[in-house]
């Protein structure tokens, strides 16, 4: 029966440190509402180190072949790999034909654009049309979430709530008014905090995620307090019950 008091108290601070329901819930919407869409500046700026997949079509598909023909394995005399072209750390790439292009920096548009008017420039394509999708698109998730991930988007386009979808949710322990959102935007490494029980969420420029973002979700006061009497508390108080009991057995 002195057994089953001491469970019970041994037990009791993780039952105080619940959260409430209030800060469990998204948003904090409880009413039907309308709000404007914002518009930002979400177009992907290509990166060292990205895998850029180009597709090259003209009037003349026997001209064109040259531009698609299949990549080969880097070290081979091309930074070229098998579905894609590997950004260099100059931020260039080696394109058939038209040689070095820089591209870090610069978005899938300007970087057609670009292509497009060289092989037209250079008369070596007639009406060419130039796609450039970035294959490696990817965003983490860390922390609080059931399912720590690395989401791979071959769409380009994802937003915090998607990626955190993929992540299985957040955990009970998660601090969803402290969610950092940290991004590489032309050499500077941004920090971002966001309130995932606000709505305001929706107005952020950080709302849709850009490529390579890493999103880490801070554990709550309840995990850090469960985790600091766990590792502090509990052996100190299992070897008080270890020391009662034989000293109640010593006694008898």
């Amino acid at each position: 029966m002195k057994t089953s008091y001491w469970f019970f108290f041994l037990i009791l601070p993780f039952f105080a440190s619940c959260n409430s329901f209030r800060k469990a819930i998204y948003f904090d919407i409880n009413q039907d509402l309308e709000t404007k869409i914002p518009s930002f500046d979400n177009a992907a700026r290509i990166q060292k180190n990205d895998l850029l997949s180009i597709n090259v079509r003209s009037l003349s598909a026997e001209a064109s072949e040259v531009y698609n023909a299949p990549a080969v394995l880097a070290g081979s005399g091309s930074n070229s790999i098998p579905g894609g072209y590997l950004v260099n750390e100059d931020g260039s790439i080696q394109f058939p034909v038209l040689g070095s292009i820089v591209v870090a920096g610069q978005t899938k548009v300007q970087v057609e654009n670009m292509i497009r008017k060289s092989l037209t420039d250079r008369k070596l394509l007639l009406d060419p049309v130039v796609n450039v999708r970035i294959i490696n698109f990817r965003v983490t998730v860390l922390g609080e979430v059931k399912n720590p991930t690395v989401v791979t988007v071959p769409a380009e386009k994802i937003n915090i709530l998607e990626a955190i979808g993929f992540a299985n949710d957040l955990t009970l322990f998660a601090d969803r008014s402290n969610v950092l959102i940290i991004r590489e935007d032309n050499g500077v490494r941004k920090f971002k905090v966001l309130n995932l029980n606000s709505r305001e969420i929706f107005e952020s420029p950080y709302f849709n995620l850009k490529h390579n973002d890493v999103i880490y979700v801070r554990p709550n006061k309840a995990r850090i307090s469960n985790d600091s009497f766990a590792r502090l508390w509990l052996p100190t108080a299992f070897s008080a019950l270890s020391l009662t009991v034989l000293l109640l057995r010593n006694w008898n």
